[in-house]
């Protein structure tokens, strides 16, 4: 999941009018279920760790979050990769161990190696290039190319998590992300299907099962809901992403089956969507700022109705760094108890999980 820098133009304007001196939340507003709102690693401890890396998931689950996160995509022959993009080259040395392997956009695609190539591959905190040279996203965050960090499978990460629920006697549960499913489809891979067998091997199956299971495409979800879930004998929860529609996330033919256009999340925001996409989940991911006017600075429709039909709310991402915390919020804990108290979401997804759990305890 993201919030492009061109959107962040949208989170100090949608609470900086109105909010300034109005943090505190009206008994009107104030959420009962603090306590219970769930605080999910958004790719582990990924504000102290490189992101997905088996690290900051052993992090993450130190740090007492209720969920941990995993993003998967397949490489070319069909393992699951826990990998936030379809591609390597923003978290790992791709472009020098293996020069000349990228597609025309410039990109190397997991998809396009196999797994014993991938594991060749180090992997290190997001970075961009900028005249040829990697620069680091988060400059506050573990340094580059420091220590040693590999690229893990979904069973990998698995293990982990239920290993560590075995010698510790929690129940920490996992949050995947079923990724670009279309990509994987162009490329005769069904990547749901695929995703649905691992997690059906490794004992979740049930709707009660500490598992929720997350896409951006609702094709997708609906086709996992109705057809390959009953196919497998399986009822997970499911959790309908929802994204900007000009960000791109996801891609579906047009009525002529010609170039494929970004699908139109628009639906999802108005009134009344909550009760459709009831239809076929149990909760949603929306980006923080959809859930807030941006002329009022308060709580929209959207929590209250998604609620009402039974739905939950787990909003993404919540970051602590530099120029990520939204005026007229004075610090990272202000910003999150604004959405636990007063937005009133059942759960967050957030880069820095030992702070969400602070905040959450404390209400």
């Amino acid at each position: 999941m993201r919030s492009p820098i061109a959107s962040l133009l949208l989170i100090s304007t949608f609470l900086t009018a109105s909010l300034a001196g109005q943090v505190t939340a009206s008994p009107k507003q104030t959420h009962t279920n603090n306590s219970k709102a769930l605080v999910i690693a958004h790719r582990g401890a990924s504000g102290y760790l490189p992101e997905h890396s088996l690290a900051a998931k052993a992090l993450a689950y130190g740090m007492g979050a209720d969920y941990i996160e995993q993003d998967v995509v397949m490489s070319k022959d069909n393992a699951l990769l826990v990998l936030h993009d379809p591609y390597l080259d923003r978290v790992t040395n791709v472009a020098v161990l293996f020069p000349g392997r990228a597609r025309e956009d410039g990109r190397y695609y997991a998809i396009d190696f196999t797994l014993a190539e991938i594991k060749q591959l180090e992997m290190t905190e997001i970075f961009e290039r900028q005249d040829g040279m990697p620069k680091q996203k988060y400059p506050e965050r573990f340094p580059i190319w420091k220590s040693s960090f590999k690229v893990s499978t979904l069973a990998e990460e698995l293990e982990l998590i239920q290993g560590l629920n075995q010698s510790t006697g929690k129940n920490i549960g996992i949050y995947p992300e079923i990724k670009a499913p279309a990509l994987h489809r162009a490329a005769g891979k069904d990547i749901s299907l695929a995703v649905l067998k691992e997690l059906k091997k490794f004992g979740y199956s049930k709707a009660s099962d500490k598992v929720f299971l997350q896409c951006f495409d609702a094709d997708e979800l609906q086709r996992i809901n109705a057809k390959l879930m009953p196919k497998l004998g399986m009822d997970l929860k499911l959790v309908q992403l929802i994204a900007m529609t000009e960000w791109g996330e996801t891609l579906r033919n047009n009525a002529m089956g010609l170039k494929p256009e970004p699908y139109n999340y628009d639906w999802m925001m108005k009134p009344g969507a909550a009760q459709e996409i009831a239809k076929y989940a149990e909760g949603i991911g929306p980006w923080f700022p959809m859930l807030v006017d941006r002329k009022t600075g308060q709580p929209n429709h959207m929590v209250q109705e998604a609620q009402q039909a039974g739905l939950l709310v787990h909003p993404y991402t919540f970051r602590a760094d530099k120029g990520q915390i939204p005026s007229p919020f004075k610090n990272f804990e202000e910003y999150l108890a604004y959405f636990y108290s007063v937005v009133g979401v059942d759960g967050v997804f957030t880069d820095f999980p030992d702070r969400a759990v602070r905040v959450r305890d404390s209400l």
